[in-house]
């Protein structure tokens, strides 16, 4: 069999040859193709070399994993997106799935278990990490439309979107990426802000992201 050709997409160096490192080890089963570090050499690499599977990371400057499958998915049909990323929360997830990933596994997989996942990814099976398939039968149950009660009750004055756009926020995320992230405008964006600092009782993203950190969200 041919090798499965990738192309690896993370906005870290380092972390892109430590994947690149262990697929080499595959023995021809898998061939890294091209890396990118953002949305937009990420889309160009994907346009340029069409390859078999994409390892998105969720998280990258420009607009997200999403915003790379959005701008290729009419392009390039055949190509297969596994996201790759350190977030194991629910709304990265299901997100990200929505957006028209294969898969998605955390960056504790080992090399073998990511060689694997490559293979079945390609051969058109959807691949999760085991604790993240349930995020994904839950949301496509329509089960995680209303956010579940967190035991916080500051957290649980705020809608799912506004949520989701807490912790993008919190993360470090400028408005138009979290726009671009959340399929939203700007505008929409600003509106939930407000609403999430006037709800929790915040003036500042510093606070946001101090109170976020503290509840161990981002």
């Amino acid at each position: 069999m041919s090798a499965v050709r990738v192309v690896v997409v993370d906005d870290h160096a380092m972390f892109r040859a430590g994947v690149r490192a262990e697929l080499a080890r595959a023995e021809g089963r898998v061939e890294v193709v091209a890396e990118a570090e953002d949305v937009g050499s990420a889309v160009a690499a994907v346009l340029e070399h069409r390859p078999d599977v994409v390892l998105l990371d969720v998280h990258l400057p420009g607009g997200g994993g999403a915003e790379v499958m959005r701008r290729t998915a009419s392009d390039v049909a055949a190509t297969r997106f596994l996201a790759l990323s350190v977030s194991d929360a629910a709304d990265d997830v299901i997100g990200t799935i929505r957006a028209g990933a294969r898969g998605y596994v955390t960056k504790t997989i080992t090399g073998t278990e990511l060689v694997e996942a490559i293979g079945r990814v390609a051969a058109g099976d959807a691949v999760f990490s085991p604790r993240l398939a349930g995020f994904v039968l839950d949301a496509f149950s329509g089960a995680a439309q209303a956010p579940a009660t967190s035991g916080d009750p500051d957290l649980d004055r705020l809608t799912e979107r506004e949520r989701e756009v807490m912790r993008l926020i919190a993360r470090g995320y400028a408005y138009k990426e979290v726009g671009a992230e959340l399929f939203i405008s700007v505008k929409t964006v600003e509106t939930h802000m407000s609403s999430v600092l006037r709800k929790l009782q915040l003036s500042s993203r510093h606070e946001l992201t101090r109170w976020a950190s503290e509840r161990r969200l981002l």
